[in-house]
């Protein structure tokens, strides 16, 4: 299922080439995954991903998507975190604990990548 999501929350984390503390929208577009960010002085900035299902055709190839998807959990889990200081207690409480169990998921995932790399 395709979904548009457009939120606004104060952020404070980085992106590959830029890091910025400050108010802006972000966009996603989950067929594809567009990720924009408009910024409060009006500035955008479009990051495309494409995300695809089909098997690894390398075992390095293997290893860089495990390596950027983990990555791209983390991102994630820091936009969410910070959503969820837009709620109240109770909702803002299940928001970071989501994120908490984000966090181990993502330990279990580099954990995986340390023994590949260590083999």
């Amino acid at each position: 299922m395709c979904t548009d999501n457009n939120k606004t929350a104060a952020a404070d984390h980085e992106h590959e080439v830029h890091e910025h503390d400050h108010e802006h929208t972000h966009s996603h577009d989950h067929c594809g995954h567009s990720h924009t960010h408009t910024h409060a002085d009006g500035t955008t900035h479009t990051h495309a991903h494409t995300h695809s299902h089909a098997a690894a055709s390398s075992p390095e190839e293997a290893l860089a998507l495990l390596k950027y998807m983990l990555d791209h959990n983390r991102h994630h889990a820091e936009e969410l975190h910070d959503l969820g200081h837009c709620f109240d207690d109770v909702v803002g409480d299940l928001i970071h604990d989501a994120v908490d169990k984000l966090g181990e998921s993502n330990d279990l995932i580099e954990q995986a990548l340390s023994l590949i790399k260590n083999a």
